[in-house]
């Protein structure tokens, strides 16, 4: 998708809590809200912003396992539990592993694009912790070739990119890499710390830097990586709806209060093929410049971004695919604070997936809602600074080991 034929805007979004360990509500022994519970909080929060239901013409759901983590499938059918008025309006369910809300976001895009919807409503969701980690583990495999399940970790994705992790001590140098890593995770958790939704707000760990840098311990977990390192397991859901012109008007919505979807980029690679270079995430690089592309910007445009950080490692490789920093630079620019929220170029303000939360199927569509509300001034404490000059915003979300990419461009409606 190189050029829109139409103005796509996003607007009224809303984040569920982020739920799982480190919440002091959760407690794993306890029942727990299931699926219809996230999605109907989401949903309903969104359309109340948006006139109700009545103006909405499609609804799309971002959601990767919930046949085997709820065993419940057919998730667009649920959108009319959330309101009676969307009963008999069309509405689907899209699967790309943790690249299933980003997914959503650019199906609702195309039904702009195609004109058979002015508004849909979209939302991302997931519920994990309804199985044992190590259990999820294996229903999370299915992110990538399952065929590879039988020789990878038992934390199959933490091992995928503790390889990563691997690979880039070797040829960088393991003191120098821990350093950029653990600046990840304690900026990670400073922004999370601002955000009441975010699964790590109540983290009181002092020394998170001292945190980030703990030696792995291959014996207890993997062989690179800590458990510091990676996102936890999450339950919640996001939601935010997409307008063409018209639809704004019909639900009474000002562009001032909108971001509009200035260029989109969506690549693949190859599912059954290791990484030419465990030091290079090459679809991601791909998803970006197509995505600035389509924009008619540059990085140097972009104000803020939401990376895909499902393991502090993809953080850094992520800025390098960026363009941020060379090749082997990533670890330097991280730990000199360039992705601090008062940075060169602030990431994840809200957290990320290791502060904010990862359910797996909402992160494409929280990323949005961040956006949204940091180009419209609505992000409360974890507001930044937006300069004139740099007016764009950009979500990165990837599915499995950089093999489905999603990356959109924003910047706000005029």
């Amino acid at each position: 998708m190189t050029n829109l034929r139409k103005k796509v805007y996003m607007a009224a979004g809303y984040n569920t809590i982020s739920m799982g360990t480190g919440r002091k509500e959760f407690n794993p022994r306890t029942a727990r809200p299931g699926i219809e519970h996230y999605m109907k909080e989401a949903g309903q929060a969104t359309l109340s912003q948006i006139g109700g239901a009545v103006n909405v013409d499609e609804g799309v759901v971002g959601n990767f396992m919930a046949a085997r983590f709820n065993k419940q499938a057919h998730l667009g059918a649920f959108m009319p539990m959330i309101d009676k008025a969307l009963q008999f309006k069309p509405s689907i369910s899209v699967e790309g592993a943790c690249a299933s809300g980003g997914l959503a976001l650019i199906t609702g895009i195309k039904s702009i694009l195609a004109e058979t919807a002015d508004t849909v409503l979209c939302i991302g969701v997931e519920v994990q912790n309804s199985v044992k980690a190590i259990y999820g583990a294996d229903i999370l495999a299915g992110a990538g070739w399952f065929q590879n399940r039988k020789n990878g970790h038992a934390y199959f994705f933490p091992g995928q990119f503790s390889d990563r992790a691997g690979a880039y001590y070797e040829k960088f140098g393991r003191e120098y890499t821990r350093k950029g890593l653990a600046r990840w995770y304690q900026n990670a958790i400073e922004n999370a710390r601002l955000c009441p939704t975010a699964q790590e707000y109540h983290n009181t760990i002092a020394d998170l830097l001292a945190a980030g840098m703990t030696d792995p311990n291959p014996k207890a977990f993997t062989d690179h990586l800590n458990y510091f390192d990676c996102s936890k397991v999450s339950d919640g859901a996001s939601a935010i709806a997409i307008f063409s012109e018209e639809g704004l008007k019909r639900s009474g919505i000002s562009k001032k209060n909108t971001v509009e979807v200035a260029g989109v980029g969506h690549a693949v690679e190859d599912i059954t093929k290791d990484p030419e270079d465990l030091t290079i995430l090459s679809t991601i690089r791909e998803a970006s410049r197509l995505a600035l592309k389509s924009a008619g910007s540059t990085k140097e445009q972009l104000a803020t971004v939401e990376l895909h950080d499902c393991f502090s490692i993809a953080g850094v490789l992520g800025m390098e695919a960026l363009g941020f920093a060379e090749h082997g630079k990533g670890a330097e620019f991280v730990s000199a604070g360039h992705t601090a929220r008062n940075g060169k170029i602030p990431v994840n303000t809200t957290g990320g997936l290791i502060g904010w939360g990862h359910p797996t199927g909402a992160t494409g569509v929280h990323m949005a809602v961040t956006i949204w509300e940091q180009l419209t001034g609505r992000a409360g404490a974890n507001q930044i600074l937006v300069p004139a000059d740099r007016p764009y915003g950009m979500t990165i979300n990837m599915g499995g080991d950089d093999k489905t990419v999603v990356a959109v461009v924003f910047k706000r409606g005029e």
